[in-house]
């Protein structure tokens, strides 16, 4: 029995992991890094607006079938001691001379990752490979805003070392998608990076450097809750797991919610300056081309629209951020509804199929009769049985 409570107790309080900004914050930031684009990238950015805000979350989506892809989003540095960022080379054989790769990729890989996949992207633009452009470009953008959250530099990343579990996903999810009205969505425009690689360096210091109020607020806040009130739990999936309550969010987003904004606020500059300067490497290619049809005058207003809301904060009042949109409701694994209450499944409409197509014979030719002699059972008698030749079927 006390075997059986110890159990109860570890699975009430496994926490419910988010990888980096969940899916509403990587969406978000995809999508105003478009806006920050200059002229000769936006059109084609634009026109890819949706396909890039849905492949913006891929990579989280990844780390079920590929068990090399979860160490690119973050990196560790209180592993390496009190002063990381002066003991870490920024290159990457460097790095492995010093600590091998197996130990980077156990303690984070993300500046490197960022800097890899931006060398793929410039490739891609040279070729003029637009589903690779597409799909490197989600990636790059995915890797660099993992970058600018605090708790992608820390082995605590979840709170789980200080008691604090959940943090993670109250800090990246939950605070963003309840209080994305009250942040200031406009940003900078993007720009040539002439070191990429001190660029996300200087992302992640800046985002070790707030590690301490991350934390620290967590624990004041919490000191005007009792633990009824500041979690809350759910089944799903057979596990039952703990997250923090909308009460203790809200109390603890007035501690730290100007944190959350700035960080999210900036991440978009950053991934379009990273697309421009794969693009500007690439030779300026022009990207129109690559498109089936030119961009419309419409096209070309509606772009006007959303940067015109953008510069002026107006993207949620206006409900243009697709993060926001409503996707359709999936039943719960573990919801069990009585028969009665359960609608009738619907009738789909007939879908014509495809017929195989079958090599092209001439028409058969009437079935030639075959004599063939047999032996009754004594052996002596013969008689003439006719039997017809088998049919061609096409495939002789």
């Amino acid at each position: 029995m006390k075997k059986l409570l110890t159990t109860l107790l570890l699975v009430l309080l496994c926490p419910m992991f988010s990888p980096g900004w969940g899916y509403f914050g990587h969406k978000v930031i995809t999508q105003i890094a478009v806006y920050s684009l200059p002229s000769g990238m936006q059109g084609f950015y634009f026109r890819n607006l949706n396909r890039l805000v849905q492949l913006s979350t891929a990579p989280d989506q990844r780390r079920e079938i590929d068990t090399l892809e979860a160490s690119r989003h973050f990196i560790d540095m209180d592993h390496f001691g009190d002063d990381p960022f002066n003991t870490v080379p920024k290159a990457w054989d460097k790095a492995v001379a010093k600590y091998s790769a197996d130990t980077l990729r156990k303690y984070g890989t993300v500046p490197w990752v960022v800097l890899e996949v931006q060398n793929k992207l410039t490739q891609a633009f040279r070729t003029g490979d637009t589903t690779a452009i597409l799909n490197l470009s989600a990636d790059l953008g995915h890797y660099v805003a993992d970058a600018y959250v605090p708790l992608h530099t820390t082995e605590n990343y979840d709170g789980q070392l200080s008691n604090q579990q959940g943090l993670h996903a109250l800090w990246e999810s939950k605070l963003p998608e309840r209080h994305i009205g009250e942040y200031k969505l406009m940003g900078k425009d993007a720009k040539y990076l002439k070191d990429p690689q001190q660029a996300i360096w200087e992302v992640l210091q800046q985002s070790y450097g707030f590690l301490g109020a991350t934390f620290d607020l967590e624990e004041k806040v919490g000191r005007n809750f009792t633990p009824e009130q500041k979690y809350t739990f759910s089944h799903r999936f057979g596990k039952t797991r703990r997250a923090y309550s909308d009460a203790f969010a809200d109390a603890y987003h007035k501690q730290v919610g100007g944190m959350v904004m700035f960080r999210l606020q900036l991440a978009p500059a950053t991934v379009a300056s990273m697309w421009l300067t794969a693009w500007q490497d690439a030779g300026r290619p022009n990207l129109e081309k690559l498109l089936k049809k030119p961009i419309s005058k419409e096209e070309k207003e509606k772009l006007d629209e959303h940067l015109t809301a953008w510069k002026k904060n107006q993207l949620v009042p206006n409900s243009m951020l697709l993060g926001q949109l409503k996707e359709k409701p999936v039943e719960a694994p573990d919801q069990i509804k009585p028969a009665a209450d359960m609608a009738p499944p619907p009738v789909e409409a007939a879908v014509p199929v495809a017929t195989p197509t079958l090599p092209v014979t001439a028409p058969a030719a009437t079935p030639e009769k075959v004599k063939e002699k047999t032996k009754t059972s004594n052996g002596k008698s013969k008689q003439k049985v006719k039997k017809a030749a088998p049919a061609n079927d096409g495939w002789n």
